[in-house]
């Protein structure tokens, strides 16, 4: 397996695993808006301080990463906003190992922290927590819909 950093120019692999995960169980998200979903790939994928990461066995893209590198007092920080695992391929040590090598990536970079947010009812949530995320107690989520 092999860590790539991947770009708008993979657009079309990144908007086909990103919509068969999401779109499916235990998500379910509504992606047919096309414009709002190539909005919010650009968004993610196409900025100066987006990191976007696949993991590829081959040519295959098993894993994706998409989020952005953020400076912050206690050091640099990756921010993930969107982590998925092939969906026929989870539950085989491919996400845990995944993740292993983002992490060795950001540390070659001298990114010292990993933040994200996930539903505390969704697999993505222990899974996490197996992979030594710490929930930040305290701390909330805030949004207002209008």
């Amino acid at each position: 397996m092999e860590l790539k950093v991947l770009s708008l120019e993979d657009r079309k692999m990144i908007t086909d695993l990103f919509t068969d995960v999401f779109t499916n169980e235990p998500w379910n998200d509504d992606w047919s808006d096309r414009k709002q979903l190539d909005a919010y790939i650009t968004d993610l994928t196409g900025q100066s301080y987006s990191l976007t990461l696949g993991y590829f066995d081959g040519d295959r893209i098993m894993g994706l990463s998409m989020g952005y590198i953020k400076h912050w007092y206690s050091g640099t920080e990756y921010v993930i906003n969107e982590f998925c695992v092939d969906r026929h391929s989870q539950g085989k040590g491919i996400g845990t190992a995944f993740m292993k090598a983002i992490e060795a990536y950001l540390s070659e970079k001298g990114i010292c922290q990993i933040f994200l947010l996930t539903d505390k009812d969704v697999p993505a949530y222990t899974f996490y927590q197996h992979n030594g995320f710490t929930e930040q107690i305290g701390n909330v989520a805030f949004a207002k819909r209008f």
